[in-house]
């Protein structure tokens, strides 16, 4: 397609495989997938960089209205959402979780706060925090206004959801609570290294050039602090329950900037496939847990077994594709006629 940054289609597919690895083993049980499985959470947190960027650079470099821009992001977002909620609500015993929350939560994407591990459509917590930072984050910019500002404004909200994840562990928390790792407090400033870049892309321009000047080597920093990082993170300690997801954020929001870069073999080199999964990613995100239930529970095969997980992980990534060519796809359509982009807004590259 036309216009795409393959280094992006690359980290969103990644990150999409990595969430559709870890969750097989949530509901097959196991470690099929190894290690690549047991870390494979992290691929939320690498949405969670790339929405950070794209959003922010939308709102940084195009005079949008907040109309289009809400406008936009609601038809982007809502209707393949909806779509999944109302199987889950109608199909509770097959869906349903040890608790639901109630409709009017979902439906206002307030289901993260209390939520628990277990309950009915968790994987749509980080869809909570999105939808959360798509309605502050264009309302911080106008208030702040100028470059300056919003960096304070990014420093301070680190350091506030730090200090959120400080007290957590005061009262006995550790990364992987539920009370911190589905909380907008404790998890927001993911998104806020992807806005970072946005900033420098748009008011720092010089010093932007000269950091994607070193492509390869921001790469290969990336990726080995995110392996350190990944592999410390099931100590629990102190130091990643404040710093983890903070840290976590920062290093693939390197592999962030190398995907940017021309120089780097990430922005160079197209993955198979990668452009198809990274254009169906948020349709499989929503899709592919509650098939995998389904799937696999009808499945006369053995779900540990290579042509069971072969067959379970295509039904995921199968749903999403029909969700995306039947809910979104029209969708996107319908956006494009109501809220089309003025050739002064740029073109918002996957999003």
């Amino acid at each position: 397609m036309k216009g795409r940054i393959h280094g992006l289609d690359t980290l969103r597919a990644a990150a999409i495989v990595l969430v559709l690895m870890y969750h097989y083993g949530v509901v097959a049980g196991g470690r099929d997938f190894g290690e690549a499985g047991r870390i494979g959470w992290a691929g939320v947190d690498l949405f969670f960089v790339l929405s950070g960027y794209l959003i922010g650079n939308q709102l940084l470099s195009q005079r949008m209205p907040l109309s289009t821009f809400f406008g936009r992001r609601l038809l982007r977002t809502v209707p393949n959402y909806y779509v999944v909620l109302t199987a889950y609500f109608l199909l509770p015993s097959t869906l349903g979780g040890s608790a639901t929350a109630p409709l009017w939560r979902f439906l206002t994407f307030t289901q993260n706060i209390g939520l628990q591990y277990g309950q009915t459509f968790t994987h749509s917590w980080s869809l909570c925090i999105e939808e959360q930072f798509y309605l502050i984050l264009p309302l911080a910019l106008l208030l702040l206004r100028r470059p300056r500002w919003i960096w304070t404004g990014l420093a301070l909200a680190v350091a506030g959801a730090i200090a959120f994840r400080i007290n957590g562990w005061s009262h006995g928390m550790q990364p992987f609570s539920q009370e911190l790792y589905y909380s907008t407090f404790a998890r927001f400033d993911e998104l806020l290294p992807g806005v970072a870049i946005a900033l420098l892309k748009n008011h720092h321009a010089p010093l932007y050039e000269r950091i994607l000047r070193h492509g390869n080597l921001l790469l290969i920093a990336g990726l080995v602090t995110a392996g350190v990082l990944l592999a410390r993170f099931d100590d629990e300690s102190f130091f990643m329950t404040a710093f983890g997801f903070t840290l976590l954020a920062l290093s693939f929001s390197l592999l962030l900037l190398a995907a940017l870069s021309p120089s780097s073999l990430l922005a160079k080199v197209r993955v198979p496939g990668a452009e198809s999964l990274a254009l169906w990613s948020y349709a499989i995100y929503l899709a592919h847990k509650p098939l995998f239930k389904v799937v696999g529970e009808a499945l006369p095969l053995d779900r540990h077994a290579a042509p069971g997980i072969a067959v379970v992980m295509l039904a995921g990534v199968g749903g999403g594709w029909l969700l995306y060519q039947l809910i979104e796809q029209p969708f996107m359509r319908l956006r494009a006629a109501w809220f089309p982009l003025s050739p002064y807004y740029g073109t918002a590259r996957t999003t």
